[in-house]
């Protein structure tokens, strides 16, 4: 059995719906409530006691006399801060004897204390910090006179206006202490770099370096195929490891274990035993050349990039290919690990750079703010920051998101390689044989290398594949395209005088992306 439903006019339930939201909307629920003077006056003297109670007792520095005396009734609102027939340098509050200044002895009237009274507390409260002289200056005369009348009128003898005046004075400095023009740091000094020696030995060009944990020995990949491992101190040529059937592009030495890492166009990524020479793995996956690779600093950990635009997480001991981090586009040119989370960072030819999130294998940041392709990545030593090389600009990121932090333009060539010691001289290799020294902070170009080829060789092929410090950081290796490793070193007799900072701030030409 069902019940009719009553029919209404249109006329009816409509005037009903407005009823409705009429009284739903009558009271104004965002409205505050009216202010109840005995509930604000227990709340102000709450406050006072949880904020302000380490302060309440303490010597109050006056504002200057020059300065108060440009404000109109300046006189009158400086000595208000004090008792009458009293001109300290500090205004005494508390319960304790106290001197009026530095070096002055305590005389018949200033030994007595004086206790002040709760009003006086109060106004002084609101006086004494900066900020909040600077917000009461914000607001209106009318209300801040009422504060200081209601507060402070036994101890005031001025009119409320001269008070804030006294007040608006003080809101006035700090706020002009806060808009301090904005200022570039001046560069740091850094003595210039020195060809030391050039060793050849390669057949092709040298595309790879790697130094050992140790300093005594580091390792170049080359065209020719081969790895060379070279005596750091005299240059001479240790070891020559074949076995790769087309270009060595990178190497790198773990610091965990006696093993050497290789990889190369002929898609193969080696690992080799240094105790006896011979390579006891190989990471099999990539599907076409692979152009770098890196170590985790502390995990046995592998990664590699390629060109078939992915890059790989190798585990070292099982070979076991634990992610494929694809995403780019393009030719993933180089690849940095790091302790510290985003773990992994490539660049790529897509003109983007990917901060990786190891646990998951997927991608944590996009940077997009290269126009070209990046083809170099470098970590700094001490700071949480990185910097990568393009063909556009050198830009500077900070981890763990790639915040921009500027840019270092003025290397105008295809940069295919970066290095940063911890002294903060920044070194970028181009594919023209120049190499531009950075200080790192500001981004000031202190120095501008472009060494002659060897003899025998094109002057086009004067090319920087590769640079790396070393663990001293007092020497700078370089692998070239004239089939030669340079070793550079600092100059010792350079001095400030001899080598001063031509330094142009350019603050207007710094660029936001």
């Amino acid at each position: 059995m069902t019940e009719d439903v009553q029919k209404h006019s249109v006329h009816t339930l409509v005037f009903r719906s407005l009823k409705r939201t009429h009284d739903m909307f009558v009271s104004d629920h965002a409205k505050s409530v009216a202010l109840d003077d005995l509930s604000h006056s227990v709340k102000m003297s709450a406050k006072l006691k949880a904020d302000y109670s380490a302060v309440l007792h303490m010597p109050v520095l006056k504002e200057g006399k020059d300065r108060a005396s440009l404000i109109p009734g300046g006189v009158q609102g400086h000595q208000s801060y004090t008792q009458p027939g009293d001109d300290p340098d500090y205004l005494i509050t508390g319960t304790h004897a106290y001197p009026s200044g530095p070096g002055v002895a305590l005389t018949a009237d200033t030994k007595l204390h004086r206790t002040p009274s709760e009003g006086g507390v109060l106004s002084m409260a609101l006086a004494l910090p900066p900020s909040q002289a600077r917000q009461d200056a914000m607001r209106t005369a009318a209300s801040v006179g009422d504060i200081h009348r209601h507060a402070g009128g036994a101890e005031r003898s001025l009119p409320h206006s001269n008070t804030v005046s006294v007040m608006e004075g003080g809101g006035t400095r700090t706020s002009a202490l806060v808009r301090k023009a904005p200022t570039m740091p001046k560069p740091q000094w850094h003595p210039p770099w020195k060809l030391f020696r050039v060793i050849s030995g390669h057949l092709g060009w040298v595309r790879s370096i790697a130094v050992e944990p140790g300093n005594q020995w580091f390792v170049t990949g080359s065209a020719d195929r081969t790895i060379k491992i070279w005596d750091l101190a005299s240059g001479k040529l240790k070891l020559s490891l074949t076995g790769h059937i087309s270009t060595v592009r990178g190497v790198a030495v773990s610091t965990r274990s006696p093993y050497l890492f290789s990889c190369g166009e002929d898609k193969q990524v080696k690992c080799w035993d240094l105790e006896y020479n011979k390579v006891i793995r190989h990471y099999h996956g990539h599907l076409s050349a692979v152009y770098d690779l890196d170590l985790h600093p502390t995990i046995d950990v592998l990664v590699t990039c390629s060109r078939d635009a992915t890059a790989r997480v190798w585990d070292i001991r099982t070979k076991a290919n634990v992610h494929t981090l694809s995403g780019h586009t393009n030719t993933v040119a180089t690849v940095r690990c790091q302790a510290a989370e985003p773990q992994i960072i490539t660049g790529s030819h897509d003109s983007t750079i990917r901060l990786w999130d190891l646990i998951a294998g997927k991608t944590r940041a996009t940077l997009t703010n290269h126009k070209k392709s990046v083809r170099a990545v470098v970590l700094h030593p001490r700071q949480y920051t990185f910097a990568s090389g393009s063909a556009d600009n050198i830009k500077q990121w900070m981890f763990p998101d790639g915040n921009f932090i500027q840019n270092l333009s003025g290397h105008n060539a295809i940069i295919n390689t970066l290095a940063v010691n911890s002294d903060g001289v920044l070194v970028s290799g181009a594919d023209n044989g120049t190499i531009h020294m950075w200080d790192w902070r500001t981004g000031y170009n202190f120095q501008r290398i472009h060494a002659a080829v060897q003899p025998g060789s094109l002057d086009s092929e004067s090319g920087i594949f590769a640079c790396m410090f070393d663990h001293s950081e007092s020497r700078l290796i370089t692998a070239e395209a004239d089939k030669t490793i340079k070793v550079y070193k600092e100059d010792d007799t350079a001095t400030e005088e001899s080598h001063p900072v031509n330094w142009k701030p350019e603050i207007l030409k710094r660029k936001r992306f």
